[in-house]
């Protein structure tokens, strides 16, 4: 495991280095304090897991992830003392992969760090991918991208998870209790506006007009409902 912590706090970096050497005994663990240092450490050293703070002395997280995002796909963990709505809303909508508030209990941390990346790196053997055809859509859960109405699109981690569970049903409504069990496999603070946040980013890579869906359909109140050849009539 190759790992990256950006926190301004040692004590948050010893802790977290200790929690990850429990899983991973012979794991890389790199760390800064500084946010754009953060950022150059991901593009240099390709790590498999980013921890990030908010609060760093230099930028503010949500810019540092912001970046990381613009050219990487790497799981990232937001680790903060922030636990307001709009807090972790902003943190999923721009790319974060779990949000964690501290203080942190340490198997609940490594059980949601194991989670964000089983999804992330799934094993050969796990039967939880799809590569399949839907009439002009092609989907690749594994290499996180699809291809549809001829257009090749990239996915983050968990907009392909989403996409994932939705196709596994299609035809189906989907609630967004089980989206939200089979993205996180527990409770996430405010789980409706975060998955609507990914169902939205969908649609503007997907939708001809995202604002009047015609594949991934919106069941009011309960969640949603995917159909490649078109909705239901």
């Amino acid at each position: 495991m190759k790992a990256l912590v950006i926190d301004d706090d040692d004590g948050i970096i010893q802790s977290v280095s200790l929690c990850l050497g429990l899983i991973w005994p012979d794991s890389d663990i790199n760390w800064c304090h500084l946010g754009n240092e953060g950022i150059s450490m991901v593009r240099e050293t390709s790590p498999e897991l980013v921890v990030l703070d908010l609060g760093l002395p230099d930028i503010s997280g949500y810019d540092a992830l912001k970046s990381i995002r613009s050219f990487s796909k790497v799981p990232v963990i937001v680790l903060t003392v922030r636990s307001d709505e709009d807090d972790v809303v902003r943190a999923f909508k721009l790319g974060a992969d779990d949000y964690i508030t501290k203080p942190f209990r340490k198997f609940e941390f490594l059980a949601r760090i194991q989670s964000a990346l089983s999804k992330f790196y799934p094993r050969a053997e796990d039967t939880g991918s799809i590569k399949t055809k839907y009439g002009n859509l092609q989907f690749d859960s594994t290499l996180k991208q699809l291809i549809y109405n001829g257009k090749t699109i990239s996915l983050t981690s968990t907009e392909s998870n989403t996409l994932r569970i939705l196709l596994d049903r299609q035809g189906k409504i989907v609630s967004y209790k089980e989206i939200e069990q089979e993205l996180w496999g527990h409770n996430v603070p405010n789980s409706v506006k975060v998955i609507r946040v990914y169902v939205n980013r969908l649609r503007e890579k997907l939708e001809l007009n995202p604002k009047n869906p015609r594949l991934i359909i919106t069941e009011p109140g309960i969640g949603y409902s995917i159909h490649p050849t078109g909705p239901r009539s």
